[in-house]
């Protein structure tokens, strides 16, 4: 089940269904023109950053709501930012994940170990933990990690095993390291700015590599997947694939767009983002 669906895009905004309720956002890249202006006079909010952050007919939403994203239950709320605590560009890799860990789990006969590092709200954690994974969701935001928790009763899944972590994604790599701890399937989608527990500062130019290094450090003997995606400008799928492929060794890495999408057809998809992910032969399908 999926009520998330991309309406419309043009002159900078997006027109986006999130369940019953209607947003219109930013969104830098979509220059092109509007292709339903009648459309966007079913917004229920509007957001804008032009005279600094800013929402219009927010009083007139819920505080929150649950709306269902490619079969993940999903509490959603407006931010002060204009997040609503889901990027549904990554719904692709969410499926992608599920089936990739139901596939391995048959093959194995036994569960995986999948690390989520800089988790948000859980969705993949959550797609994770559908596919019968043991799972570890990190990131540095208390009140985040607290919005995934409540995300995994909604879904059923509070007694599932899941290790939900609160601190700086590269300090709990070391101690993982330290511990002996391995995984065998690892998401890391780094902020392109942003602050650890301890208020350590993390800039993806500065940090990545020392990540990544530290994630090498947490595989296991039997890695099943490297997923890395980035909302960072300038990291180019390209970029993103020289990364995964320096770091494993391996020429096998894919790379692509993540896109927001629609269920009309003509509507334009919009770019949100990159990935790369490298997939073990064994588990490839």
């Amino acid at each position: 089940m999926n009520e998330y669906e991309l309406l419309d895009s043009g002159h900078g905004r997006k027109l986006e269904r999130f369940g019953p309720v209607i947003l219109d956002r930013p969104c830098a890249q979509a220059v092109w023109a509007p292709q339903n202006k009648k459309l966007w006079q079913q917004a229920d909010a509007f957001f804008t950053r032009k005279q600094g952050l800013e929402w219009r007919g927010r009083e007139q939403l819920p505080d929150s709501w649950v709306t269902t994203v490619n079969g993940i239950q999903l509490k959603l709320s407006t931010t002060d930012f204009g997040h609503l605590g889901v990027f549904p560009e990554t719904r692709a890799m969410w499926d992608w994940i599920t089936q990739t860990l139901q596939a391995e789990k048959r093959r194995r006969k036994t569960p995986l170990h999948f690390l989520n590092l800089f988790a948000y709200s859980g969705g993949a954690t959550l797609a994770g933990a559908k596919a019968g994974a043991h799972c570890c969701h990190v990131d540095a935001s208390k009140g985040m990690v607290q919005w995934a928790r409540n995300n995994a009763k909604i879904n059923d899944l509070a007694e599932h095993p899941i290790r939900w972590i609160v601190d700086d994604v590269n300090k709990f790599l070391q101690r993982e390291i330290r511990r002996g701890r391995h995984y065998d399937a690892i998401l890391l989608d780094p902020p392109s700015f942003g602050r650890g527990k301890g208020g350590e500062l993390y800039k993806i130019e500065q940090a990545l590599l020392d990540t990544l290094e530290l994630v090498k450090g947490v595989l296991s003997d039997t890695p099943c997947f490297v997923y890395l995606p980035s909302h960072t400008p300038g990291f180019t799928p390209t970029v993103l694939q020289n990364l995964l492929q320096q770091l494993l060794n391996s020429n096998h890495v894919e790379c692509g767009e993540m896109l927001l999408t629609g269920e009309q057809a003509g509507t334009f998809p919009v770019p949100s983002g990159t990935w790369a992910r490298w997939q073990a032969a064994t588990t490839e399908h």
